[in-house]
């Protein structure tokens, strides 16, 4: 079956085909994603006290969102064409959220954000994919897993999960945009979002095993078929949509603090 795309975030098998179930997942995280970086402006740029929001329920909600999106992706990988291109535009919008906080906003400049990980994702993907395409589904999706789970502590210098630790790496880590962009940060490294190859593109993987290991199954592409009205909307048109609604929510809380004072 032919496989077309219409944009770097919109997936679809052809022209009468669409999985919009996927879309609608989408768009809902897309919500999730809104209100969490509203919140987080109203805390760190507005100084409006919200307690929770540094402790677990603002961390699980973190999470919630950038699991769900970088899980959304790799699942989606398959559906697409031109992934080299997509890749490409979707690793240049996140070089642009970097050059737009650099610029406006260096005290919460965005290094190797998420759009940067997922872009990075699709072009590994595409280097890779004859290799995966050699794993069966179910050994890729249970090593994915396991390796996500052993990196995800890369970030802060040691092996593990969340709470767990498996091994403390030795040693200092040079200061190194390319190791930074691997998982491997220096002392005085600092992004307001940071999403490094490792451990996200295990995630990532665990994604495109994932469908891999269910792609067959006619009553799966059925449940894809449906969809979640205005969200499954919201969902075709995730990458203008993140890359306008941090701009259109500074501009809504400046407005509002300047009608309150």
């Amino acid at each position: 079956m032919e496989k077309e795309n219409s944009g770097p975030e919109t997936y679809q098998l052809n022209q009468k085909e669409r999985y919009g179930l996927l879309d609608g997942l989408r768009g809902l995280c897309l919500v999730s994603m809104i209100l969490y970086h509203g919140a987080y402006d109203l805390v760190v740029l507005f100084g409006k006290k919200l307690p929770w929001f540094f402790e677990t329920p603002g961390y699980v909600w973190q999470q919630s969102i950038c699991w769900t999106f970088i899980l959304l992706s790799g699942f989606c990988w398959s559906l697409g064409s031109k992934p080299v291109k997509r890749g490409a535009v979707v690793a240049a919008c996140g070089g642009l959220i970097t050059l737009a906080t650099a610029v406006l906003m260096p005290e919460q400049i965005v290094l190797f954000g998420i759009l940067t990980l997922i872009g990075s994702a699709m072009l590994l993907l595409a280097l890779l994919e004859k290799q995966m395409r050699k794993v069966p589904p179910p050994a890729g999706l249970a090593g994915s897993m396991a390796l996500f789970a052993v990196f995800r502590n890369i970030n802060r210098g040691e092996l593990g999960f969340e709470g767990m630790t498996l091994l403390r790496l030795p040693g200092s880590v040079p200061d190194s945009y390319v190791l930074e962009w691997l998982g491997l940060p220096s002392e005085g490294f600092y992004s307001a979002d940071y999403f490094s190859v490792l451990p996200w593109f295990f995630l990532y993987l665990t994604g495109y095993f994932l469908w891999r290991s269910i792609e067959g199954k006619e009553a799966v592409r059925r449940a894809l078929r449906g969809s979640l009205p205005l969200l499954s909307r919201a969902g075709r048109s995730t990458l203008p949509i993140y890359l306008a609604h941090q701009p259109a929510l500074m501009l809504l809380f400046f407005l509002i603090e300047g009608r309150i004072s």
